[in-house]
């Protein structure tokens, strides 16, 4: 079975590195008011006690404003609104710059009060800056988280939409192939008895793939499955059938989803054989693009052809699906390409990325 794993990025907060890069601005801001002080004294001496007086400056600034980090975080936990959220910071803001200026104004020799008006602005300068940074961290997680969640809802969305569609493929094929062997029975019981084994061995292939829960499956699987539906058609068609097969051994191990070459084999079934008792060719081709590196299957006939804006309209199921399919799969690289026109028979080519294409199916 297929097995969901977790492969989220991490959306923590990554606060072992936020708080080395904390410590590194707080250290470097030290070194350069040491020097500052030095230069401003025209001291060429005495470095080692201008550089422990911005320690002693620098040291309980970094441990009080890191008070911030736990407090925006209980902000947050309370969802109260920017108004709200910038006047407490305004109010903590003005507070830590008094705060940070009392002692100097206690031990300092006496000065007017407008002395202390540029170093209380540096406060609160300091007390913003280390706040916008701290806000800037946790709003950068918040994003990463929103987009988590943005890209798991798409996901799901894919996930139940490919279901939907197998699901909607699935009893397509059953109808279909239950329809050809009733009509079988009418003229050959023997046959038809044939045909329920062969379809016995078909429906095992679809249940399989609904038991696991996952619709991938190799190509040599997949390849498998057609022959045995083009057994069952072959019994009831008879030589009016001619099957080409060209297939590039190398591309047997690919993978893709199940139920991708089937519909568009009994599209040729149905378009180009069943109305007509001529004989008709139905070509299958594999291979690996030699540009591209793709994955491609070609499945052709040399039926009456169509014109492709008719295709584009019609309402048919098979061919619209395998498409809707492989394109939430594997985005713009995957898809089909009809090639057709009237009295020219009718070719569909899947094309798969080879980075998703190859390796075993899961």
């Amino acid at each position: 079975m297929e097995q969901l794993t977790d492969q989220r990025p991490s959306t923590d907060i990554p606060t072992s590195r936020m708080w080395r890069n904390y410590a590194g601005g707080w250290l470097a801001y030290m070194r350069l008011l040491a020097a500052a002080l030095q230069l401003d004294n025209g001291e060429s001496t005495g470095f080692k006690w201008k550089g422990l007086t911005a320690v002693a400056w620098v040291i309980p600034q970094a441990l009080v404003l890191a008070l911030v980090w736990p407090l925006q975080g209980f902000l947050e936990r309370r969802r109260l609104p920017p108004v709200a959220v910038f006047l407490v910071h305004a109010f903590l803001a003005a507070s830590y710059a008094i705060l940070s200026m009392l002692p100097a104004m206690y031990y300092g020799t006496t000065r007017p009060l407008a002395y202390y008006v540029w170093p209380t602005l540096y406060g609160a300068m300091m007390y913003i800056v280390v706040a916008g940074v701290f806000h800037a961290v946790r709003l950068d997680a918040a994003r990463q988280r929103q987009a988590l969640t943005i890209q798991q809802a798409h996901s799901l969305l894919i996930a139940s939409e490919l279901n939907a569609l197998r699901s909607k493929l699935n009893p397509h094929f059953l109808f279909n192939t239950l329809h050809s062997i009733i009509a079988l029975t009418r003229r050959n019981p023997n046959a038809a008895e044939t045909a329920l084994f062969q379809f016995s061995d078909m429906l095992r292939y679809v249940l399989d793939t609904e038991k696991t829960g996952s619709d991938r499956v190799t190509l040599e699987d997949e390849l498998r499955f057609v022959r045995d539906y083009l057994e069952l058609e072959s019994l009831r068609l008879g030589a009016r059938l001619r099957v080409d097969w060209e297939l590039d051994d190398a591309a047997a191990g690919c993978s893709l989803p199940a139920l991708s070459l089937q519909p568009l084999v009994e599209n040729s079934i149905k378009h180009a054989f069943n109305p007509h008792s001529r004989p008709g060719r139905l070509l299958i081709r594999t291979g690996i693009d030699a540009r591209s590196g793709a994955l491609q299957l070609t499945v052709g006939d040399d039926g009456p052809g169509a014109e492709l804006d008719a295709v584009r309209a019609s309402s048919g199921l098979g061919i619209r699906t395998v498409d809707r399919r492989l394109r939430l799969a594997y985005g713009p690289a995957g898809g089909l390409a009809i090639d057709t026109r009237p009295g020219a028979g009718f070719s569909v080519t899947l094309s798969i990325p080879t980075a998703t294409a190859r390796g075993a199916a899961t």
